[in-house]
């Protein structure tokens, strides 16, 4: 059978970040892989049930059924109620075992491994226990009690991301956003450089600390900040993770 969509592993052992695990059949479960038992696409992870979820192919679209699994499933960073029909979208994020597991959903697919930067689950773990706070009005983070300032380009990155946090932002909307007085090409995207971008993204990292904010890049596509609670848009707020 056709290819019809794809999941992307961000993190999820035993799968090295950025695989590509085609959809081709009419049923595909998801789960944690046991003795005598082993689902089409095969977590380790103790936290993933046996059979977590099933994305079903319906009148050619992808749809997801959480299967009842202990942990829940979450897209975009909503848990999914069981056995309830979730109608996939390109881009949506999904995440397993408490956010160790973390798989992106795309109707555009492709043969090989896509080059991600993976984040382990010891350096999710070590973000978490940083205190973090965004004040947007005085555009600065605050680290552990330490009062960082963003630039006018490193705000509007960080607002974009965080406002959509849990799903993939697009690299055009991400130089919309950030490089609004660029010159737009004949495409209608800004005249930025991916070159231009990710040293944006090198400066934010290496300046506010390679743990502070939980950041996937997914190759050629976008980015997807990982947040458990998403700031408000207008005040200082505290943000988990």
């Amino acid at each position: 059978m056709d290819t019809f969509a794809c999941l992307y592993v961000i993190r999820g052992e035993p799968f090295r970040s950025g695989t590509c695990l085609n959809l081709f059949s009419t049923e595909t479960c998801v789960g944690r892989s046991a003795a005598g038992d082993s689902p089409d696409v095969a977590f380790t992870n103790a936290f993933i049930s046996r059979k977590h979820f099933v994305i079903r192919k319906e009148d050619g679209k992808a749809v997801l059924y959480d299967l009842g699994s202990r942990h829940g499933t979450e897209i975009n960073g909503i848990p999914v109620v069981p056995h309830k029909p979730y109608l996939l979208q390109s881009m949506d994020i999904i995440k397993l075992a408490k956010g160790m597991t973390v798989i992106h959903f795309s109707y555009l697919f492709a043969e090989q491994t896509l080059e991600l930067e993976p984040i382990t689950i010891t350096q999710q773990v070590e973000a978490a226990k940083l205190p973090l706070t965004m004040d947007w009005e005085k555009r600065e983070c605050i680290v552990d009690g330490r009062r960082i300032g963003m630039s006018e380009k490193e705000y509007l990155l960080l607002k974009l991301l965080f406002d959509h946090a849990n799903r993939l932002v697009p690299i055009p909307e991400i130089k919309h956003a950030v490089w609004p007085e660029r010159v737009t090409n004949q495409g209608g995207q800004p005249d930025v450089h991916m070159d231009e971008l990710n040293a944006l993204m090198y400066r934010i990292r290496k300046k506010f600390g390679a743990n502070t904010f939980v950041l996937n890049a997914v190759r050629g596509s976008g980015y997807v900040l990982e947040s458990d609670s998403k700031p408000n848009p207008n005040k200082r707020s505290e943000v988990k993770r």
